[in-house]
């Protein structure tokens, strides 16, 4: 039988160990929520960037010899 002392003992050792799990667990949380918010603006700017190729690829010839020839004639 566990007398009293050992009892105490244990109990604090349960929770030390459990508080440092907890805290880990909630430091790399915030760190793969910053991973996260990285990436969803990395998508966002290439999502931007296929929208313009997109534009461009499908846009008549002729707007696009204007377009140029109007940056030329700056």
């Amino acid at each position: 039988m566990i007398n009293p002392f050992e009892m105490a003992i244990l109990i604090v050792l349960i929770v030390t160990v459990g508080k440092i799990y907890i805290s880990r667990r909630s430091r790399n949380h915030g760190e793969e929520r910053v991973e996260t918010l990285r990436l969803q603006d990395e998508v966002k700017q290439l999502k931007e960037r296929i929208h313009v190729l997109e534009r461009i690829a499908t846009d008549k010839d002729s707007a696009l010899s204007r377009e140029i020839d109007s940056l030329r004639d700056r």
